[in-house]
């Protein structure tokens, strides 16, 4: 039986891996993507992470191509309900920022290309800092009070102004962050540890992870003199040349041999240990590459283990 996760203080309950949608419509077509959602859920999972810009970046492409593969998916399936549905407002390119109005209109966009009257969990991408967190939580809770939003979250966002954001939602008794989405691997802990960890674990909010696998650096694959086919692999690469990324993969190494384990399971499941973390997101593109993902629900490392991976990472 899986065993899923309260996301926060929401009812949420949530896989320990979230499937993130970035690459559905970028680097894997309807067919891969249906795949892939396929062998997610039949495998126990329930939640999947995608944002309203997704796949703008690529010539031709308008932003919404993940939510609109997902909510094609949900639709052809009947899955909705056995689907926590995670998206994000701000980053569309027709609906940049995070004013009230372009709030309440890119939420509208992204329920229509989810085919869905709701979203589980809807997280401002990037905070935008010329609009007072007042403004923003006051329109992210008239998205929940209408019912087109069950939980909120934040990503990409100042320890300081969650704060206040945090504290906004206590004083005027309106909804308030559940979840926050941070950049932390192994590889990159300065990102969230420190101020920002501080904040979302005084608040219990639930950390759900982005780059969980440095754009696939930690799942082993990329090693001195080897190429490796991504659309992402020069930023994976570069972790080469860092004492920090060595040290890292050697220490991905001994674990996962005494663990009988794919390094990239070692790697989140460090990760979905530490303190906050309910679940790290990471993305396929293929089927073949999900049960290494699938494989952290089960995988409990040992306090010499975590400690030696934490230490490597320093």
């Amino acid at each position: 039986m899986t065993s899923y996760r309260a996301l926060g203080a929401s009812s949420l309950q949530v896989f320990p891996l979230a499937l993130g949608g970035n690459v559905f419509g970028w680097t894997a077509d309807e067919a891969a993507s249906f795949a892939v959602l396929d062998a997610y859920t039949a495998a126990g999972g329930n939640f999947v992470d995608t944002a309203d810009s997704y796949s703008s970046w690529i010539p031709g492409n308008e932003g919404g191509e993940s939510e609109t593969l997902i909510g094609a998916w949900l639709k052809s399936r009947g899955r909705r309900d056995d689907v926590v549905v995670a998206t994000k407002v701000g980053g569309h390119p027709a609906y940049k920022g995070l004013s009230p109005d372009n709030v309440k209109k890119a939420a509208e966009a992204s329920l229509r290309r989810l085919g869905t009257d709701h979203i589980d969990l809807y997280y401002t991408h990037f905070d935008d800092e010329s609009v007072p967190v007042e403004d923003i939580v006051t329109a992210l809770d008239e998205l929940v009070k209408a019912g087109h939003v069950r939980e909120i979250a934040a990503s990409n966002i100042s320890p300081e102004r969650l704060k206040a954001s945090l504290d906004f939602s206590e004083r005027e008794g309106l909804a308030r962050y559940v979840a926050l989405q941070p950049h932390y691997n192994l590889v990159s802990r300065d990102t969230y540890e420190g101020a920002l960890l501080d904040t979302a674990a005084d608040a219990g909010l639930a950390a759900v992870p982005y780059f969980a696998l440095a754009s696939g650096f930690l799942t082993g694959k990329y090693r001195p003199g080897t190429e490796v086919e991504s659309a992402r692999a020069g930023s994976a690469a570069a972790h080469l040349d860092t004492e920090r990324g060595r040290e890292v993969l050697a220490a991905l190494d001994a674990v996962a041999r005494e663990q009988e384990a794919e390094i990239a399971t070692v790697a989140l499941a460090w990760l979905a240990a530490r303190p906050t973390v309910v679940a790290p997101i990471a993305s396929a593109r293929t089927v073949e590459q999900l049960p290494a993902l699938l494989a952290v629900a089960d995988l409990r490392l040992t306090d010499d283990q975590m400690a030696r991976l934490t230490e490597a990472s320093a």
